[in-house]
């Protein structure tokens, strides 16, 4: 699979996270299906695309996004509660809750279904990519990739490509192409087993820890760690969940 053979984007899950994704891959001209569960997670995924805080209708009022542009977006766009619905579609990304076996039970019904040769990408927050794929067949081991995007998708630049030893080098590349398309500063991470998390989150997480420790141990309240960062690292927020709007009196 090269980037220019992925034409049509599969989304499996909506909300907020799904959502993001079909957004973000149809304002850069690709087709996408979105599959849900019910008429009710469908209908929240649509008015979020459109009308929500990060919504198309946002980015055209910010000037992010013309109105043609964005008309043509949401044209580009549809929903289906069927899994069969994603059967044409060259790139499929999984967006479901974050529970390890939900996802295998997924992947292991869209591997029936899916074409040959269809990438899977899955946007876990941390999950060993090769424990997604056990229960998929050994021919889709090779274009089954992580593909994690940092939320909210249409205004975080973050994506954390995950390879792992079964990946073809066109599967990599075509993943991280398709990253740039949609207008994502790639980060290509190996998938390493028994841990959790990939870059930014196993490098936040262990600033966290340091952090609680530093608090734990008596050298720093929680709201002085938080201005800190918010102060001197240009953080939006703390750790401890003070705002960078409140360093205005600081």
């Amino acid at each position: 699979m090269k980037i220019e053979d992925i034409r049509t984007i599969g989304v499996l899950g909506g909300g907020v996270m799904g959502g993001g994704i079909a957004q973000v891959c149809a304002l850069a001209g690709y087709d996408v299906v979105v599959r849900d569960i019910s008429d009710d997670a469908i209908s929240a995924t649509r008015q979020a695309l459109f009308d929500g805080k990060w919504g198309i209708k946002r980015a055209v009022e910010r000037g992010k996004v013309n109105f043609d542009d964005a008309v043509a977006a949401m044209n580009r766009v549809s929903f289906t509660l069927d899994m069969s619905g994603l059967a044409g579609c060259d790139f499929i990304f999984e967006a479901v809750p974050e529970k390890l076996e939900l996802k295998q039970a997924v992947f292991k019904e869209l591997d029936a279904i899916a074409k040959p040769g269809a990438i899977f990408g899955s946007n876990t927050s941390g999950f060993v990519i090769q424990d997604l794929a056990r229960d998929v067949s050994e021919a889709r081991k090779p274009v089954f990739i992580g593909m994690h995007f940092s939320n909210p998708v249409p205004t975080m630049r973050m994506l954390e490509v995950i390879y792992t030893p079964d990946n073809t080098q066109d599967v990599i590349d075509a993943s991280v192409a398709l990253g740039e398309r949609i207008g994502k500063a790639v980060s290509l991470v190996k998938d390493t087993p028994e841990t959790y998390g990939f870059l930014l989150n196993r490098i936040f997480g262990a600033a966290r820890r340091e952090a609680m420790l530093i608090v734990e141990q008596g050298i720093a309240t929680r709201e002085d760690v938080d201005k800190a960062m918010i102060t001197g690292r240009n953080w939006p927020a703390g750790f401890f969940g003070s705002r960078g709007g409140i360093g205005k009196e600081w």
